[in-house]
């Protein structure tokens, strides 16, 4: 698949999704309808078992929504606007394939809440700043921002960040757990080739990719529910992988001592 705001390409199991409308990578209805095509043609192709989503360039990984489509459109737009967004993020949370961001870039406003929506965010130390300023426009953070960014470092500190509508920098982030990683690179072609060997390592037949996909169901899914639905959702998954080829292979080759080799099946 290829578009012009959205470029999609595989690669030995990783797919690599890179938003592409230079030099902001901002998005529109466009891009985010591309974003949410792409999206599915990883979740449809069982040879894909890691996602890298990025921005085209090394200036921004995403800088949001593009202010000057707002601008034109009437508030019945903007608002189904949101909801497709919203809807697109959801399906990269509700995919049981692990999604990794890889922040080449600023990451602001709408292009934050993309990376808040993937399970790990890796970024280019000295790469750009990351926030949401929707604040300084009269607005909130409308794809997910209030919602997601409280729910991984907590209230407080969020609103905090909401408010103020202040950028950080990559390593400030880190500290507050925004970003899981910050990566020494030389160029952004660098950068993505270490993302690219670290999502490797999610790979069969070394890592049992299906497990993986599982273990984010439980916890993108769970964490939302009450303890005793968790856990019963938790043990349906459990009890799914019970069943699966990897399980098998994964129990032998712990009692004959020796290294699984996985089928992500």
């Amino acid at each position: 698949m290829g578009t012009t705001l959205v470029d999609y390409r595989t690669d030995a199991g990783v797919a690599t999704i890179t938003l592409n409308d230079p030099p902001m990578n901002a998005f529109t209805h466009e891009m985010m309808r591309d974003l949410d095509d792409a999206m599915l043609d990883a979740r449809f192709d069982n040879d894909v078992h890691v996602v890298i989503i990025t921005g085209h360039g090394d200036r921004f990984f995403c800088a949001g929504a593009n202010i000057q489509m707002l601008s034109e459109v009437d508030p019945t737009f903007k608002y189904y606007f949101c909801l497709h967004t919203q809807e697109t993020l959801l399906r990269l949370e509700n995919t049981p394939k692990l999604i990794i961001a890889a922040l080449n870039g600023h990451v602001v406003g709408g292009g934050l809440e993309i990376a808040l929506a993937c399970d790990i965010r890796i970024a280019r130390k000295g790469g750009g700043k990351l926030g949401l300023p929707e604040a300084n426009l009269g607005l909130l953070p409308g794809s997910g921002g209030t919602q997601r960014m409280g729910r991984l470092i907590g209230k407080g500190r969020a609103l905090q960040l909401i408010v103020e509508a202040a950028n950080i920098d990559f390593d400030r982030a880190l500290e507050l757990g925004l970003v899981n990683y910050v990566w020494e690179a030389s160029s952004r072609e660098d950068f993505h080739a270490q993302v690219c060997d670290y999502a490797r390592r999610f790979l069969p037949p070394e890592k049992a990719s299906l497990a993986v996909g599982q273990i984010k169901r439980a916890v993108q899914s769970g964490l939302e529910m009450g303890l005793e639905q968790g856990l019963a959702f938790e043990r349906e998954l459990q009890a799914n992988l019970f069943r699966s080829s990897d399980a098998e292979e994964g129990l032998r080759a712990y009692l004959e001592k020796r290294k699984a080799r996985f089928s992500g099946s």
